[in-house]
């Protein structure tokens, strides 16, 4: 598949995801064959305030690349303006994030709130595809909620405004993340329009993104919470589409391995007080299923030095994953 003139390397992509998708996690994801990476959402208000926080959040290693810089916001104007301003970035691809279901993002307008308003939605995809000289994505979900499902409408007007590709996540607003993710809306949206769909929801093994391709239609399938404390789940989705064979889940020594690496990224790109503490939160999504997960992650969250939490993970052994 194409996104204007890129060709990810293949079409199974890693979902922005606030708090998790942060420069080690896509570099660890991409290291296992994720096609194409995207930053967490990113405030253009930020950006055009200069607030050095927020542009730290859009710089992007040659590791990890092709990359998107997925920006959030209600005004054209400063919408524009962080385009523009990334058009010196490493990012491949500006994405605008026109799904997020937060409050605190949606009371001031933006992320799915724009499914409301269909006008202005198409007004800030015009404004950043006229600003930008890389192409430009939009990720939407199915509608507000179930009495406004209108993704296919945003879909042709995103087309209309000039965006190379459009990511369908299944659920509406009002739903969030629990209920199943409606798969026929996504395939709704790739017969109504003529660029790229990457579908998006409740796609968590190597099974589940062959049907969502074979139902759907869609270009490419892209991966959310299926990927937290699980980058392997890119390598045995793209092995299972090519070969048919289930590759082997990941065994303990594997997971140890990857976050000890993972935790050495963190204190690498973020130092020690704030690397330990955000990599609590991964080292329970990696254990999670394990035997005696709950007892190492209580001692994690407690652990406030990398010699703590790396000794904790050394010392989980084999038989805390035997059932």
């Amino acid at each position: 598949m194409k996104i204007g003139s890129l060709v990810p390397d293949n079409n199974i992509f890693l979902a922005p995801m606030a708090g998790v998708t942060d420069m080690p996690f896509r570099i660890l994801c991409k290291e296992q064959g994720c096609g194409f990476v995207c930053t967490e959402m990113i405030s253009a208000r930020g950006m055009y305030y200069d607030d050095a926080k927020t542009w730290q959040l859009a710089e992007l290693a040659g590791a990890e690349l092709p990359a998107a810089v997925q920006i959030f916001g209600s005004e054209p104007e400063i919408m524009a303006f962080a385009a523009e301003k990334l058009n010196d970035s490493a990012a491949d691809v500006i994405d605008i994030n026109m799904g997020c279901p937060t409050p605190k993002i949606t009371k001031n307008g933006d992320g799915c709130a724009l499914m409301l308003k269909p006008g202005l939605a198409g007004e800030i995809i015009r404004a950043v595809v006229s600003a930008s000289k890389k192409p430009v994505t939009v990720k939407i979900r199915k509608g507000w909620d179930d009495g406004h499902v209108n993704a296919v409408e945003l879909a042709v007007l995103a087309e209309k405004c000039g965006a190379a590709a459009v990511t369908v996540h299944g659920r509406t607003r009002e739903q969030f993340y629990s209920g199943q993710a409606d798969w026929e809306i996504i395939r709704e949206v790739k017969k109504a329009v003529s660029i790229p769909v990457i579908g998006n929801g409740d796609v968590r093994s190597p099974e589940d993104a062959a049907r969502m391709l074979e139902y759907t239609g869609c270009d490419g399938v892209m991966v959310g919470r299926g990927a937290q404390g699980n980058p392997w789940i890119f390598k045995r989705i793209i092995h299972f589409l090519r070969t048919g064979q289930v590759l082997p889940e990941p065994d303990i020594e594997e997971k140890k391995a990857m976050m000890l690496r993972h935790l050495d990224m963190m204190i690498e790109y973020k130092g020690e007080y704030i690397g330990v503490r955000e990599m609590r939160k991964h080292i329970a999504w990696y254990i999670k299923g394990c035997k005696n997960s709950a007892r190492l992650r209580e001692k994690v969250f407690r652990a406030e030095s990398y010699e703590e939490v790396a000794g904790l993970i050394r010392a989980f052994g084999e038989d805390d994953c035997g059932g």
